[in-house]
């Protein structure tokens, strides 16, 4: 069922119609065109794809602020990258990983009902990354030499933004009216689905980017190192099994997994002893893996086998006990015995060792 008072195109257009005064002024009107359409496009395709999306069950508030996110980031970005001077054959590509970045970003916090504030922290975490590895890229593709790529990476028109409020003092005024950040540009209200009104020329996404992380040490909190034992293991789980995973923990526990999952190099950070007695707990606690792990087993299973004929099998596992010998044959024929993880896992390496 489409979003109902979430009127997309009108939206996109109000967007486009306020960011057009925003463009800077030194720009040509190729560079302007640039910065104006890629906000159109990109803010429409996000409404359109939100709008039909029948199992987020995004409200009309919550579609149009993510419909915002990327608006706002599309035209600061798409401003970087004119500055830059990277040629503007690489602009587009450039831009749809940052939106795409947003766009799942976005969906997945907004699901779990973060705080509004770590929403646009995580997002402006992401965006950044998203920029300076396109970058990166580009210089090891040989399309841009060191010091393009040194002026490209320096390039921050929401820091620049920030920087001329601060010193006209609207930041103080903003601050002092307690109004919430609106973006660049900022919308109009369209029927009743958009966000709260807010001043022209000031970014949304404020605050630090970066998402504190834990240290290595063997006295860190049990909790916490288990929320960030999740968050590494559910980075290596596609979205739909993250999302059935997280629904069984209450809003701030999900939050906090959520934060940890998006924090670069997080491998790095934590011990991998503690983490590993983690993951044997999770083995057996966790909802839904004991049964991936099952599944994962059997597939061992049957693929150590293919080492040996049927005859050669049987003859191996004649000495072992009854049970062994079940699940063995069993799971030849796709079927768990019903024995514990851990003993499964022995006998499926016994067999991949040879028995």
């Amino acid at each position: 069922m489409a979003i109902k008072g979430f009127d997309y195109k009108a939206f996109a257009q109000n967007l486009t119609q306020q960011a057009q005064e925003l463009v800077p002024q030194d720009f040509d009107q190729n560079q302007k065109a640039y910065v104006v359409n890629t906000l159109l496009n990109f803010s429409t395709m996000a409404g359109e794809a939100l709008y039909n999306d029948t199992e987020s069950n995004f409200n009309a508030d919550q579609a149009a602020m993510i419909t915002q996110i990327i608006a706002e980031w599309s035209f600061h970005k798409s401003v970087d990258l004119i500055r830059s001077g990277i040629p503007q054959h690489h602009w587009d590509g450039i831009m749809q990983k940052i939106a795409f970045t947003i766009f799942e970003i976005a969906k997945q916090t907004f699901k779990q009902g973060l705080p509004q504030d770590q929403i646009l922290q995580l997002i402006e975490h992401h965006v950044k990354k998203a920029y300076l590895d396109s970058i990166a890229e580009l210089k090891t593709k040989g399309e841009i030499d060191e010091q393009l790529m040194e002026k490209a990476s320096k390039q921050s028109n929401i820091d620049q933004m920030m920087q001329q409020m601060q010193d006209s003092g609207e930041v103080e005024q903003a601050q002092a009216a307690q109004q919430a950040p609106p973006p660049p540009p900022p919308p109009a209200p369209v029927q009743n689905a958009q966000p709260q009104p807010a001043q022209a020329n000031v970014p949304a996404v404020q605050g630090p980017s970066e998402v504190s992380t834990p240290k290595k040490s063997p006295y860190a909190p049990p909790k916490l190192l288990k929320l960030v034992t999740l968050a590494l293991l559910l980075k290596r789980v596609d979205e739909e099994k993250v999302q059935s995973i997280l629904e069984r923990f209450d809003q701030e526990t999900a939050g906090t997994v959520i934060k940890y999952m998006y924090v670069d190099g997080l491998e790095d950070k934590v011990d991998p002893t503690l983490t590993m007695k983690c993951l044997d707990e999770f083995a057996e606690n966790l909802p839904g893996a004991t049964e991936i792990n099952k599944n994962k087993i059997i597939e061992r299973v049957k693929e150590a086998a293919q080492n040996y004929d049927k005859n050669k099998l049987e003859l191996s596992l004649q000495l072992e006990r009854q049970k062994v010998r079940r699940f063995v044959f069993n799971a030849l024929e796709d079927e768990y015995y019903a024995i514990p993880p851990r003993v499964a896992d022995v006998i499926a390496t016994h067999l991949e060792n040879g028995v």
